[in-house]
């Protein structure tokens, strides 16, 4: 057989996601994350570019080491206000359609998006599944 076949990648592509998807996303995943992630993060940040949507989450960093504080330099008082501006990244997302998002889970041990499948075991779904899928980054908070 000769020729090309088009296979459908879920993790490249996409569309733009339009300004109304934006503002529906942003309210269903900050609800969603009130509801069953309340008090694992002091704020959710979603952002968007192009056909990707990005969830990162903030928290209260602990107390630091005194052995921390000799090597950065810093204060107690510095070094926690610096962390707190440290975003955790949980999940990078990638718009088809409406409801129809492909996932990208945040490797520390990398330091990049890998593309994985959610709970469900599709290639699709809805930001909600994403970020119970990232949220494994908050559940020890």
């Amino acid at each position: 057989m000769s020729g090309r076949v088009w296979v459908m990648d879920p993790h490249s592509g996409g569309n733009k996601i339009p300004e109304a998807v934006k503002r529906d996303t942003v309210t269903r995943v900050e609800r969603h994350a009130a509801a069953r992630y309340a008090g694992r993060y002091t704020r959710l940040d979603i952002r968007f570019r192009g056909a990707l949507c990005y969830f990162d989450a903030y928290l209260e960093p602990e107390e630091p080491s005194k052995a921390l504080l000799e090597i950065t330099g810093e204060t107690a008082e510095e070094s926690v206000e610096r962390m707190r501006k440290v975003p955790l990244h949980l999940c990078r997302l990638r718009y088809f359609s409406a409801d129809r998002w492909s996932l990208a889970f945040y490797t520390y041990s990398n330091e990049r998006y890998e593309p994985c499948l959610y709970s469900n075991g599709t290639f699709f779904g809805t930001p909600e599944e994403a970020l119970d899928v990232g949220a494994v980054y908050l559940q020890n908070q």
